[in-house]
């Protein structure tokens, strides 16, 4: 029989078993290491993880501190850890589409194509998502990578229907083209490297649409 003694010690072990909640003192402190992180990132990447750190000691669901240092740990080629700040990011916020499609990125960089594909899903299934044709490029990659030339050209077809674009068409042409090129349709293929060619007159992307252009010739 559970006496109110001991119902009190177990709730209380509960309790203390919980995070706790930042005061309002240490959110404004959090956000005060943010912004200096932000401030500090474009010249000194180690000191701006230790400000995002500083802010995630003051508020542990600083969620735009994690996302910044997973951009760290990503570029350090920190898959694993980069991973854990992105999944802690939607445990904070599941519609912050950016953190999605971040992961998938970390995620591909693991050859988990098929994790990664669903990741890239999630991020599109927010409708208020700013950037969706970052995630359907990168969906696009994925597919192609796993062997769906189908699906993805589909999703390569999407992202260039999305404006304002934030990924270059003439990129995103190019491996539309490669993609249709492989499935065999090469007036598809050449319709997008010719795009290709004009979007980008001169530069890498048109360079390599010529070298696809030439197989395509008789």
């Amino acid at each position: 029989m559970t006496t109110p003694a001991t119902a009190f010690l177990v709730l209380l072990a509960l309790w203390a078993g919980l995070p706790a909640c930042a005061s309002e003192e240490q959110i404004k402190k959090a956000d005060g290491y943010y912004r200096e992180g932000v401030a500090d990132l474009p010249t000194d990447q180690q000191k701006a993880l230790v400000a995002f750190q500083k802010a995630i000691r003051e508020n542990p669901k600083h969620r735009d501190a994690h996302y910044n240092i997973g951009h760290i740990y990503s570029l350090r080629e920190m898959y694993p850890q980069a991973e854990q700040e992105f999944r802690e990011v939607l445990s904070i916020d599941p519609s912050y589409s950016e953190a999605s499609t971040y992961l998938g990125n970390v995620l591909a960089e693991q050859d988990r194509w098929t994790e990664a594909i669903e990741s890239y899903k999630r991020a599109l299934k927010n409708p208020l998502y700013e950037t969706p044709d970052v995630a359907l490029y990168n969906l696009g990659k994925a597919q192609a990578h796993l062997g769906d030339m189908q699906a993805a050209a589909q999703s390569y077809e999407d992202a260039l229907r999305v404006s304002p674009a934030n990924v270059p068409t003439a990129r995103i042409n190019l491996d539309l083209g490669l993609v249709y090129y492989r499935l065999g349709n090469n007036a598809k293929a050449r319709d997008a490297l010719v795009r290709v060619t004009s979007l980008d007159k001169g530069g890498p992307y048109a360079a390599e649409a010529d070298k696809l252009l030439k197989r395509l010739n008789p």
